[in-house]
């Protein structure tokens, strides 16, 4: 995937995005940009965090969501968008969220590798 290779909603191409359950990373500027209280949520582990991030994540890693759901109830009413490496965890994530009643939880959908490429190619690539 380069950065040519998005649409207008700065997707690949055949991306099979659910808008029920993912926002593009372009979508979350937006409302971020638009002074929208948005909570954005890392599950990736410290090793991939260490590797490249984006500024304003609160770390979660994955593995230890069940051990710390408590920490993110101050969010639960607050719209959350949680992201990974491609979108995979991030979508596992998400529902471990809803499930837990958090009403307004999506995945970045392309995880962080489409935020270097689509938004911000400062964030490392990996």
């Amino acid at each position: 995937m380069t950065v040519q290779s998005v649409d207008e909603r700065g997707l690949p191409p055949g991306y099979p995005f659910n808008p029920d359950w993912e926002t593009t990373p372009r979508e979350y500027v937006r409302r971020r940009d638009a002074g929208e209280q948005i909570v954005l949520l890392d599950c990736r582990t410290v090793p991939e965090r260490d590797l490249a991030s984006i500024a304003g994540a609160i770390h979660v890693p994955m593995h230890e969501l069940g051990a710390r759901i408590e920490e993110l109830r101050a969010h639960e009413s607050t719209p959350v968008v949680v992201f990974c490496h491609h979108g995979a965890r991030s979508l596992q994530v998400t529902a471990a969220l809803r499930q837990a009643g958090f009403d307004d939880v999506r995945s970045m959908a392309g995880g962080i590798h489409l935020w270097s490429l689509d938004i911000d190619p400062t964030v490392a690539v990996y």
